[in-house]
């Protein structure tokens, strides 16, 4: 299995000065640029909490394993160069399974610049995968949640729920799923936004910044209470998404999915009031939408189309939670 995994990375690396060793020796060796800050993070990927084996196309699950922790990285504004993979497979996976989940993630690797320098295997019953990611930022540019002030506009990229709709599919249908449906492809091969989230911060517009893993109604909350303010969100200014009626799900409100639904890896971000109408309604093609200001109240308020507040319902995505 290792030789597998070395030769598929091998076969689509791409040359970076700053690995003069990677994948093959005890350890890689990472040689970090001048006046720059190390980005760091992890993510688990695991069989039945994350993906679901007889759904979900093994090459989506390689793709999506390092797609979502590369989302982190754009949240802080910083640069992907370089990623461990842990993996454990039962030995039934280790052929046509590991091929295509190697395709998807080397896919990813290349389109996002960022090269397997290393990890572990080793076998289990279930599918169990850890990413770690290196990335750098320039020093003192990096995006922060802590940095939100009262006043500061609210902004979240993309559409919101679409990932979530996408896995309603999924489970809706009985077998496997392979379609051109845009909420299937947004759930099976998530883009983080990473160029965006550079841009945000380097230009120093984003007076705050985090992605949105766990759904809307999760994320803000900790964004609130990691720089000690509250918020006032407007549920008609949410980009929720278009639900087609050929998808014949049950009732779906799409707002609901905006707020509650995981998966979207969008940025949530906050931008000072006087630079708040300097910034374009979309980026690369990403719109960009201001949906609420933060507060000094430690609340986080919704607002309906018809001015009535109410305390935003706590959703989202939570693993210790037992149910969804």
């Amino acid at each position: 299995m290792v030789r597998k995994i070395r030769s598929c990375v091998r076969g689509g690396r791409f040359s970076s000065p700053q690995i003069p060793v990677g994948i093959g020796d005890d350890a890689a060796l990472f040689r970090p640029r001048p006046r720059g800050e190390l980005v760091l993070t992890c993510d688990w990927f695991l069989e039945g909490t994350h993906f679901l084996r007889d759904k979900h196309p093994a090459d989506s699950v390689g793709w999506k394993c390092l797609a979502r922790a590369l989302s982190d990285v754009a949240a802080m504004g910083g640069v992907p160069r370089c990623f461990l993979l842990s993996l454990t497979l039962p030995s039934s996976l280790t052929g046509r399974w590991l091929d295509e989940f190697l395709v998807g993630l080397q896919r990813a690797s290349r389109k996002f610049q960022c090269v397997l320098v290393g990890g572990d295997t080793t076998r289990n019953e279930k599918v169990l995968i850890n990413v770690t990611v290196v990335g750098e930022v320039r020093t003192g540019r990096a995006a922060l949640r802590s940095g939100a002030r009262p006043g500061d506009v609210v902004f979240v990229s993309g559409r919101l729920g679409e990932a979530e709709l996408g896995l309603r599919v999924l489970r809706h249908n009985k077998r496997a799923v392979r379609s051109n449906i845009s909420a299937l492809k947004r759930h099976f091969y998530p883009e983080p936004r990473l160029v965006l989230g550079r841009w945000l911060a380097e230009k120093r517009l984003a007076t705050s910044m985090m992605d949105l893993s766990d759904g809307l109604s999760a994320d803000l909350p900790r964004l609130c209470a990691a720089a000690g303010v509250g918020a006032r969100i407007n549920e008609a200014q949410i980009p929720a998404p278009q639900i087609p009626l050929v998808l014949g799900l049950p009732e779906v409100n799409p707002v609901q999915l905006a707020l509650h639904g995981g998966d979207d890896y969008e940025l949530l971000f906050t931008v000072g009031p006087n630079r708040a109408t300097f910034l374009p309604r979309s980026f690369a093609g990403i719109p960009l939408t201001a949906i609420g200001l933060m507060t000094r109240e430690k609340r986080i308020m919704l607002v309906d189309p018809s001015g009535r507040q109410r305390r935003l319902d706590l959703g989202g995505w939570d693993p210790f939670r037992t149910e969804r």
